[in-house]
Parts: structure tokens; sequence; C-alpha cells
């Protein structure tokens, strides 16, 4: 008796810092990645364009170990939304430079590649991948929050993930935690809980407090590195004891664990799912208090049942998840 096999599927993950494209198997391993630097200051059809090259020196690469074309299924892509995964465009994402908007990329790419292509939004990605491969595998209510150069969230519940009729649902990244003097967030409002606890608010509000004089070593790592300058920088001198970002760093982890009782309350999940790499950096300096606050401040029963953890598949998550995002949108015609 022959047994069918799932064709493996091409992934591509645009992020602030870098685009990957990746072969993903049907078990969710990643058999083959390339990566490039996201090209933010050449626009948007750059970032794009920059997309389609690694995907077809992915392919070229399969094609080769193979010695022969490999079969594929489609093309998943992950990107920083808002974006309309129904159309496959990309909206207007905050953080990716104002060409990075208004695209109807899943054309572009699979007109390229000559496959089926399908979008959505980095963490709507990441959680289908969490969900099928991670550690909310089997799990039918939680959320997933991706702390790194912005903050954004997904929302599975009863095991659907929800999306909305634009499908923009779960920018959890713009709550709002201090509308009287919080800062001002890529999205243009001021005080979302992305304007101060993503890495991207952590250095804007660094920047500020250098420049007011608050903080000499603040000003000397920002001269040192320049417009590489982020969030990490400002970790580094919070450990050596500067006042000005030992308060900025707590006020992010501060706003972090507000915002996730708030997400304890308003969705009751069994998991909060966290991931980026200002998440690991941070580990459980960032998730302890959270882990505290839902404890303490929720109401009772999503007191004791909400978990919260670090994300299980580290930088693979959104190639992961945008194969499991091509098999979603094949197996539903």
């Amino acid at each position: 008796m022959s047994t069918s096999v799932s064709p493996p599927v091409l992934a591509l993950d645009i992020g602030g810092t870098q685009v990957r494209g990746a072969l993903v198997d049907a078990e969710g391993r990643v058999v083959h990645a390339e990566r490039v630097r996201t090209p933010v200051e050449a626009g948007g059809p750059a970032i794009v364009e920059a997309g389609v090259g690694v995907l077809q020196r992915v392919r070229e690469a399969v094609d080769a170990a193979a010695g022969s074309p490999v079969g594929i299924a489609g093309i998943g892509i992950s990107s920083a939304g808002p974006v309309d995964p129904y159309r496959g465009w990309i909206l207007d994402p905050p953080n990716l430079g104002p060409t990075y908007r208004d695209l109807p990329i899943t054309d572009t790419v699979g007109a390229a590649l000559r496959l089926p292509a399908y979008l959505d939004r980095d963490t709507q990605i990441a959680a289908l991948g969490e969900g099928a491969h991670g550690v909310a595998a089997g799990l039918r209510d939680y959320l997933y929050i991706t702390v790194s150069t912005g903050l954004g969230g997904a929302i599975v519940s009863d095991g659907r993930l929800l999306r909305g009729p634009d499908g923009t649902a779960g920018e959890l990244g713009h709550i709002l935690i201090d509308r009287l003097t919080g800062p001002p967030c890529g999205c243009g409002a001021r005080g979302h809980l992305e304007g101060i606890s993503s890495g991207s608010g952590i250095a804007r509000t660094a920047r500020a407090a250098a420049s007011s004089g608050e903080s000499p070593l603040l000003a000397a790592l920002i001269e040192q590195h320049g417009p590489r300058f982020g969030a990490i920088h400002v970790a580094e001198a919070e450990a050596a004891g500067d006042q000005a970002a030992m308060d900025i760093m707590g006020d992010a982890r501060d706003a972090f664990a507000q915002g996730c009782v708030v997400f304890a309350d308003l969705f009751d999940p069994e998991l909060i799912v966290v991931g980026g790499s200002l998440a690991v950096g941070q580990g459980d300096r960032l998730l302890g208090p959270a882990r505290e606050a839902v404890a303490s401040l929720a109401f009772s029963a999503p007191a004791r049942r909400t978990r919260i953890e670090l994300a299980a598949l580290g930088d693979d998550v959104g190639l992961v998840g945008a194969a499991v995002l091509v098999r979603e949108r094949l197996a539903s015609g």
C-alpha cells in the first residue's frame, strides 16, 4: 500500500532586522534557510524583492541538493502588521519605513516563484507555529506575544485564530497603558504598550533621556552605535547601574506586566506564550513580574489558570508558522 507524503513549503519571514527564507517540511523542520539584512532604507518594494531573492536561493539550493526540482506546496509569508491576509496585502506596519505599505506581496512573490502564496501577520504566524509544533501544542485557548523591535500579539480562542473582518485583530501591542505621560508609539499614538515595552520604544525613550542630559552613559552608547543603538544597549546601561536606563527598563517590564493582567482578564487564556529577541534576552526578568502581576491582580479564575512561558521555536517560529499557514489555507480550499 502506498503512502502519500505532504510536500514541503517555502516560508518567508520579513522582520525589522532580517528577511529569512526557508524550506520547511511537514513536521515543521527547517530543511534549508537563507537570510539577508532587511533593506529598510531602500523602501518597501526593495524589501519585497529581497524576500523573493532569498526564496529563489532556497529553491536553487534544495533543488541542487536533491538533483532535481523539489515539489513545493506553496509559500507562506510572515510580515509585521497590520496586513490584509485575505487579499495578501501589506497595509501599514509602523516599524519598517513609510513605503512598506499598500503592497500586494502575495501576488508579487507568488508570481516570481510560480507558486500559490499566502500572507499573515508575524504574530498570527507565530501563534500557528507554537500551536502546531511548540509550547502551545494541544491547547485551544492561548495568546502569543512578541517583544522585539515591535510588540504584537495573536489570540487563539477555542482552537481558532482570531483575525476579524479586516484581518487585523489581535494587535495587542496597541492597548493603552499610560494615557497622560506615555511616550509616543510607532503608530503615532501615545502611551501604547508597544511604545513603552518594545525594543524600538525603549530605544526612543533612551534617546530622549540622553538628549535631555539625564544619562551621559546612554549618550555615549548612542554615539558609539549610531543607528544600530537599541534596547540591548539600554539593558547594558541598566546592568552598569545607570539610573535612567534602570528606570526605562523597569517601566518597560512593569508596562508589560500590566498588559498581561489585561490580557488574562479579557481572554482567560490557558497560556500566554512570549517570544521575540527582547523577551528571550530578558527572560525571567520580564516574565517574572508579569506572572506575579497576573497572579495578584487578575480575576481569580484567570489568575489561577493562566501560565506565562517563553516560546519554544525561537528564531524559526516565523518560518515554521508560515508553513502551517500554507497547509491550513490549502486544506480549507
